[in-house]
């Protein structure tokens, strides 16, 4: 059988296995998790006049010039749709139309922010409602213009005001009984809500749409509004709820016979499963929607999806025999900006085929003609793209020359448009090519361009248009590294505090993307200001190297670089894990431990940097982020016998206040029965007894905890400590980041929502957050990535939790002295936390590391 025809053959299947891929298979007992996620997506009336729910959006009158322009929009030509509504707006002024001066500015508006003219976009669309005064009774007009300026309203970073916007286009929908318009700007405004960090009231905004839109009669409409809202869904709420949003839309249609709706609802499904790394499943949904579809253009989409993806997964044959088709219809094209970035796609994608069976020599000649149309169309934006992508064919062929004339003048066009997403590319491009060169301090210049322009993206990368493929692990966290590791090349101070910032804001980059959004905010933190004797470590992993920094109060700053393949390092990071275990081999775990420790610590020990019993704090980087660093051996003690350790995310990411010792209060929650597939811990009962014994508390126990009494002891009680003796995971993957409650579990959003709101209705935060009894996702490299943005997230000074699970008898004991500790004037909290571990280590029955170590700090150490 075909390799097309298995793919077809399991759409069968397919429901299943994807269901099975995104249900919550470590939830045995069936629990349903609301889980909110990603910041941007497509807004159901963003910035464009023809959109996927027409009565949402503007009337077109079908002989009128408006409908000129539409369908110069909707091929992306977007200066010449305005070219066309401009003059059509100067005729209606002449005429005196009112009504058609409206719809001319509200599409203009759309069509400026589709090209990020945004005092463009703001003065016609505040023309259009100025006119609309002149119009009361005109509500769906007045709604219309209102998603237009709602749209900018939250592009220009403004959400509260977008949200009221919203509502009032909500009201005017009403107004002229509009479903449709009424279902789309409830969805706007669960944007909006997340937007604002109201997740629980953004889901809860879709899952009334959702509820209102089933009750509608099955029609194409209802088709295309559940499609727009799975989509949402994908990105703001759970793949699980959007796949099932998906799959409705796709039976509708089938019943109905919406032939034209079934290729965009099988390419939405593509692009679902593609997010979910099921590679053939996306395949076969992409095979669908390029066999249904009634546009050339639709077709070319889904056979560009389905090469980008054949490449991706390392399928070249297959790929291969796509490409000389492809090639083919791409060269067709007529002027468009969607034509342009289909050919920057697949050149990009074809370039990275080993025997591909297209040459460089048409790839180059494709691309020019992009540059080409992007020139017809003055689309400078598409043209800085297909420049960039043309110096990358030169470069790959060594013609560095023309590479880095291509590249420049791709960066240059960037500037222009103030593209800062381009501009990160191409000055990316360009540091390289400079750095090839030789010069290198040309090279940081350019390289710090390009994370400065990554910087404002912040929360944005997931807005960027997704024509053109831009990947956090591709195309962001490389341009960090390269730059630490050119900075770090020099031997000059400013280089080198330069270095340790690109480090901390490398942690704040990785967070944001594992929040696909930029939720977190930095302060500007001296560590005199926290701890005067604490010393600040940055290792990070370089291809050829392992570097690290030690930074001290007074700013003093020493580097020390260990000349070790990453591969070698990843190996022995990955090895002293496995050997954590007690039945594993204790001398060749010692061995181990003791090259990581004298990777990272021994040469600033022989330096005289350190003093014993004075904090380390580590700002881990990828793989060193898993392992306990409290448990590395020096040949004679571990690294916790000497001092302190904490870990911390960045200390642009810390919050200075420390925890007041004297009369601290706790609340205290915890399951010690079986729930499902959770197993029971039955010492939970134990710890929480005896936490409430030395700090004053109020307890949830069992059938107690349930997320509602969390909810309101967190707002009813003045507490200084959260501690939660339940299970729970972290994970690479938010949505798999959550804790178990008696009736649910408590996913990082939802903690970090309770947890600010109490902040705050008292303006108080919580000082330490514990969750003792937690573990990261197995076979996950990144699952630590879940506990740092747990502990950023949910707004605690501090956090402590366990990287891996252990027997619950030990976790109450640690916690137990832990807390007597800490209740003792003078005691930091990585101090206590130390002496809990100590405490364990001196027993014979728990000395082994895997009992102790698995307890980190994160955050304020004080």
């Amino acid at each position: 059988m075909g390799l097309k025809r298995r793919r077809i053959d399991g759409l069968r299947r397919s429901s299943s296995r994807i269901y099975h891929r995104l249900k919550f298979g470590l939830l045995g007992f069936g629990l349903v998790i609301l889980l909110a996620a990603i910041p941007f997506w497509t807004i159901v009336q963003a910035a464009s006049p023809s959109n996927s729910l027409p009565e949402a959006t503007l009337a077109q009158n079908e002989v009128s010039p408006l409908s000129t322009g539409q369908q110069l929009y909707d091929a992306g030509r977007y200066d010449e749709a305005i070219g066309v509504w401009q003059n059509a707006l100067d005729n209606f002024v002449t005429t005196g139309d009112r009504t058609q001066q409206i719809m001319a500015l509200n599409n203009l508006s759309a069509a400026y922010q589709a090209i990020n003219q945004w005092p463009q976009a703001e003065q016609t669309i505040d023309q259009s409602l100025n006119l609309l005064t002149q119009f009361p009774q005109s509500s769906v007009l007045q709604a219309q213009a209102l998603n237009t300026r709602a749209s900018l309203w939250l592009h220009l970073g403004q959400a509260e005001l977008a949200l009221s916007t919203w509502k009032q286009a909500e009201q005017n929908y009403v107004e002229a009984q509009d479903t449709i318009g009424i279902l789309g700007s409830q969805i706007n405004q669960a944007k909006a809500l997340q937007t604002l960090g109201f997740y629980r009231h953004s889901l809860e905004q879709l899952t009334q749409a959702e509820q209102e839109l089933f009750a509608l009669p099955d029609s194409t409409l209802k088709v295309i509004a559940l499609r727009s809202l799975g989509k949402v869904t994908q990105l703001i709420g759970d793949p699980r709820d959007s796949y099932n949003l998906m799959a409705q839309a796709l039976a509708i249609a089938q019943r109905i016979d919406a032939t034209p709706e079934l290729s965009a609802t099988y390419f939405s499904i593509g692009k679902l499963a593609t997010e979910v790394e099921s590679a053939d499943i996306a395949l076969a949904y992409f095979e669908k929607a390029e066999t249904t579809a009634l546009e050339s253009q639709e077709r070319q989409q889904a056979q560009l999806e389905q090469f980008g993806l054949l490449v991706k997964t390392q399928q070249h044959a297959q790929a291969e025999k796509m490409a000389p088709q492809l090639l083919s219809s791409l060269q067709a094209q007529s002027a468009s900006r969607a034509s342009i970035y289909s050919i920057v796609n697949f050149a990009q994608y074809a370039s990275q085929l080993p025997n591909s069976s297209v040459s460089i020599t048409e790839l180059s000649q494709l691309l020019a003609q992009a540059i080409q149309f992007a020139d017809e169309l003055d689309d400078t934006r598409a043209e800085s793209h297909a420049l960039r992508q043309l110096g990358q064919l030169y470069s790959q062929v060594q013609q560095y020359g023309e590479a880095f004339e291509l590249t420049e003048k791709s960066l240059r066009l960037a500037r222009t448009t103030q593209s800062a997403d381009v501009i990160a590319q191409s000055a990316w491009q360009l540091g390289r090519l400079l750095k090839q060169q030789n010069q290198l301090d040309k090279a940081i210049e350019i390289y710090a361009e390009a994370v400065t322009a990554l910087q404002s993206l912040r929360g944005d990368l997931a807005a960027i248009n997704q024509s053109i493929q831009f990947s956090y692990q591709e195309q962001v966290e490389p341009v960090y590294r390269e730059l630490a590791s050119l900075l770090l090349e020099s031997e000059t101070p400013e280089h080198l505090k330069q270095a340790r910032g690109v480090l901390e804001d490398l942690q704040v980059a990785e967070l944001d993307n594992f929040f696909r959004e930029a939720c977190l905010d930095l302060q500007a933190n001296q560590i005199e200001e926290i701890d005067p004797t604490a010393t600040v470590v940055y290792p990070i992993i370089l291809p050829d190297r392992i570097a690290t920094i030690y930074s001290k109060a007074d700013d003093t700053l020493s580097k020390f670089e260990m000349p070790v393949d990453s591969v070698e390092i990843e190996q022995s990071l990955r090895e002293f894990l496995s050997l954590l275990h007690p039945s594993a081999d204790k001398t060749q775990r010692l061995e181990v431990s003791q090259k990581i420790y004298d990777w990272l610590i021994r040469p600033a020990e022989e330096q005289g940097l350190l003093t014993s019993d004075q904090p380390l704090v580590f700002v881990l980087d990828g793989l060193l982020r898993n392992i306990p660093v409290s448990a590395l051996y020096d040949g004679q003690q571990y690294l916790i016998e000497k001092y302190p350790v904490a870990l911390s995310p960045g200390l642009q990411l810390m919050q200075a206040q420390s925890l007041s010792q004297g009369n601290i209060k706790a609340l205290v929650g915890g399951i010690s029965e079986q729930r499902g597939l959770f197993s029971a811990l039955p010492a939970v009962k134990t710890e929480v007894t005896a936490i409430s014994n030395l700090v004053a508390s109020t307890k949830l126990l069992n059938s107690e905890f349930t997320r509602n009494a969390l909810a309101r002891k967190l707002q009813a009680e003045q507490v200084d400590i959260v501690h939660l003796a339940t299970h729970g995971q972290f994970s690479s993957d938010f949505s798999q980041t959550f804790f178990l409650t008696w009736d649910g579990v408590i996913n990082i959003r939802e903690l970090s929502e309770l947890l600010q709101q109490r902040e705050a209705s008292r303006n108080q935060a919580i000082n330490l957050l514990t969750l003792s009894a937690c573990e990261t996702a197995k076979g996950d490299n990144r699952a630590s990535l879940g506990l740092a943005g747990l502990a950023v997230r949910s707004g605690a000074r501090s956090t402590i939790a366990t990287l891996w699970s252990i027997k619950d008898n030990v976790a109450a004991q640690i916690m137990t002295t832990f807390y007597d500790d800490l209740r003792q004037p003078g005691v930091s909290k990585a101090e206590a936390l130390r002496q809990a571990q100590i405490h364990m280590l001196r027993d014979t029955d728990f000395s082994d590391p895997f009992f102790w170590s698995a307890y980190v700090l994160i955050g304020n150490w004080v």
